[in-house]
């Protein structure tokens, strides 16, 4: 007989695309994963993962027996669904992936109120990037997903899923102290022509969305530096070296040297809470969803300045 946590190791390497990566999401050591998919090959007497390069690939069998480890999975979770709706109360593991911002700025306060009111509930954090975390729940690797979009790339909701709105997460255009446009109340986006831009790398959303609004507004953007997290973006503004725009949300209190002005018509991005199907009888989920939307007026009644 198939053991179905092997089988689950199997398919968090098929979803997560390595050993180490499924190791992490799913709380083991990486040489843990490996021996239970060793074991796995023992127990079929086929082959599973090869050497490809410096990670793996799944073989055909392998693929083959993901498809059946993913319904096996489903299976387990309706069971679990249906105690858990039972007792009535949140209760159990439930795993949770967000994008860094919502992961510093949000999933912490959010994390302990679970805590304080439902010891049983075993809730865990993988910060994920959004355009992933949608996925992973849609493939059962993760229960919950906090992901976000902007008005120019709406979030895409893959069949399955179902998902409820946190919230509206303000932008500002970050500018260094000395800059022409400190000392104003807001900005319009059709005079930010000739601005040295620092901002996330191409395929970000945040990325996407600042190329597309500038060059609506008539203005090739000039890109001058990178980097993935928001703190080295609000540190290369305060060096002096360009302007950002960032939203409020995870970014904490301003540098001395950096200034926040309004863009007008100011950007947007809308929080979502994104699940499976069905399950949001779960009452964790139901909980989780609850919480995140009740916290959310508090963690932006103060925007950092």
């Amino acid at each position: 007989m198939l053991d179905l946590q092997r089988l689950r190791a199997l398919h968090a390497v098929s979803v997560h695309g390595t050993v180490g990566a499924a190791a992490l999401a799913l709380g083991y050591t990486p040489s843990a994963v490996s021996q239970q998919i060793a074991k796995l090959e023992r127990e079929t007497r086929t082959v599973l993962l090869e050497r490809e390069g410096r990670g793996v690939r799944l073989t055909d069998e392998a693929r083959q027996l993901v498809v059946a480890a993913q319904e096996l999975l489903a299976i387990v979770e309706r069971a679990e669904t249906e105690l858990e709706e039972r007792r009535g109360r949140p209760a159990g593991r439930l795993t949770v992936a967000a994008f860094a911002s919502a992961a510093r700025g949000l999933m912490p306060g959010v994390l302990a109120e679970l805590a304080r009111r439902h010891p049983a509930l075993d809730a865990r954090l993988s910060e994920v990037d959004p355009h992933l975390s949608v996925d992973l729940v849609a493939k059962g690797a993760v229960d919950l997903a906090v992901a976000h979009d902007w008005d120019i790339a709406p979030l895409p909701a893959p069949p399955g899923l179902e998902q409820a709105v946190i919230g509206d997460d303000l932008c500002d255009l970050l500018v260094p102290a000395g800059h022409p446009f400190a000392g104003r109340a807001a900005v319009r986006r059709e005079e930010l022509g000739g601005e040295r831009w620092i901002c996330q790398p191409p395929g970000r959303v945040c990325h996407d969305w600042l190329l597309r609004t500038l060059r609506a507004a008539g203005h090739e953007p000039d890109l001058v530096h990178q980097a993935d997290e928001n703190p080295t973006l609000v540190a290369l503004v305060a060096a002096g070296l360009g302007v950002a725009l960032i939203p409020r949300l995870g970014r904490g209190p301003l540098p001395a040297g950096v200034v926040a002005v309004a863009l007008d018509p100011m950007p947007v991005r809308r929080l979502y809470a994104l699940w499976r199907t069905g399950a949001a009888r779960r009452p964790a989920i139901a909980e989780t969803v609850r919480v995140l939307r009740e916290l959310w007026p508090e963690v932006t009644a103060h925007p950092p300045r």
